[in-house]
């Protein structure tokens, strides 16, 4: 029987997140990076140590980290009063991240972080939650689809020199 935790993440968390990160992202964007290099870029601005640590210790940012039998499978980040382009709702924040190892998926521990994240929007009294996802990652649609999230708009990123369409989402709370 495997024994899950879900709790909020600590600033002593921040080497398992910035690794959970890195690896996460390889999982689900890596085949995309034609220069290995951008990716390595990327990891270093993103997934750095010293960044998850601070963002831990910003008021505005809630990270939770998941276990399984003790070990760190995935995280959540919530950004509150994060404002998206495509609504005008000034009480919103942002699903920026959840992250689960691709080998424990089927354990629905992405779910579960999604519902402590979207509990914890309700709590601090914000009415919509947006995120962005990549356009072709079906299988992140369609989950963010099935709870309830709806499109809102499209808008590119750029790393290094890939470029990546998103959908934007939104939910009601």
């Amino acid at each position: 029987m495997n024994n899950i935790e879900i709790r909020l993440a600590k600033k002593e968390d921040a080497q398992c997140i910035a690794l959970l990160g890195r690896i996460t992202f390889t999982e689900t964007f890596g085949h995309f990076f034609r220069d290995k290099q951008d990716l390595l870029d990327y990891y270093n601005l993103t997934f750095s140590v010293e960044k998850i640590e601070d963002g831990i210790e910003k008021p505005n940012n809630v990270f939770w980290i998941a276990f399984v039998n003790r070990l760190p499978i995935g995280y959540a980040k919530l950004k509150l009063n994060s404002k998206s382009e495509f609504m005008e709702s000034k009480n919103t924040c942002q699903l920026q991240k959840i992250y689960v190892l691709k080998d424990f998926l089927s354990m629905k521990i992405g779910f579960e972080l999604q519902n402590l994240l979207l509990k914890k929007a309700k709590e601090l009294e914000f009415n919509k939650v947006w995120l962005s996802v990549l356009n072709s990652n079906e299988r992140a649609i369609n989950f963010y689809k099935k709870n309830g999230f709806e499109k809102i708009g499209n808008h590119d990123f750029q790393i290094g020199k890939e470029n990546f369409e998103f959908i934007a989402m939104k939910k009601e709370l």
